[in-house]
């Protein structure tokens, strides 16, 4: 049997989290790593999988509060390991002692060694959806999950970002909350319209193309 299919989609031998393709993470590994609670696709080998929650106590009633945070798995065993997230595009981000802010909504999954902690935006109320980010420090890769081709603004100058499509942004940025002048005004894409998020000082911004996947309404009885 032969068809070009076979020879694209042979899995790769990279060790450690490589991206399999431009959708999909494939994680060779002896030990344990975290990913998000239903990203596995596919796996070989002695795996095992563990509800997380969100990290501890502390995180627990965080996430409890703000509802921000991806539930988590713990990954254990040695083998093989495919994830994905309704083929969202993949990337994978090093952390070389440095830190990142990312949005729950786009962590895929990180190796154990990186810190992480929740934290809210300066200036967020309950008004403007909480606004509550993951923090990760240290050393290590994590691999994130853009709905879209994501764009990396260089903050140089008062920047703004929809509070759905902002992914990812340099900690040392000092951030806020700006609301429109007329909280009507549906000037953005996702649910936050009348809001943005507000980015001051040097680095970076990642900003996906959706303000990701809808969320689903409950039927009426």
């Amino acid at each position: 049997m032969r068809s070009p299919l076979f020879e694209a989609a042979r899995e790769n031998d990279v060790p450690g989290m490589s991206l399999q393709n431009g959708k999909m993470l494939r994680v060779r590994f002896n030990g344990e790593f975290l990913a998000r609670q239903g990203s596995m696709v596919a796996y070989q080998g002695d795996v095992d999988f563990a509800y997380k929650g969100s990290g501890g106590i502390g995180k627990f009633l965080k996430k409890a509060v703000t509802g921000e945070g991806a539930p988590l798995m713990s990954v254990t065993g040695q083998g093989d390991v495919f994830l994905a997230r309704d083929a969202w595009d993949v990337h994978l981000i090093d952390l070389e002692g440095d830190s990142l802010t990312v949005n729950g909504e786009n962590i895929l999954a990180f190796e154990p060694g990186l810190n992480w902690d929740i934290q809210r935006v300066q200036g967020a109320g309950m008004a403007a959806g909480g606004l509550f980010n993951t923090v990760f420090t240290g050393h290590g890769r994590i691999a994130i999950a853009c709905h879209g081709s994501p764009v990396l603004l260089n903050v140089d100058q008062p920047t703004f970002a929809d509070t759905d499509a902002a992914v990812a942004w340099s900690t040392s940025l000092r951030t806020g909350v700006r609301r429109t002048a007329t909280a009507g005004a549906l000037i953005g894409r996702g649910s936050g319209e009348a809001f943005q998020l507000a980015f001051e000082g040097q680095g970076f911004v990642l900003v996906q193309a959706s303000e990701g996947a809808p969320v689903a309404q409950a039927a009426s009885g």
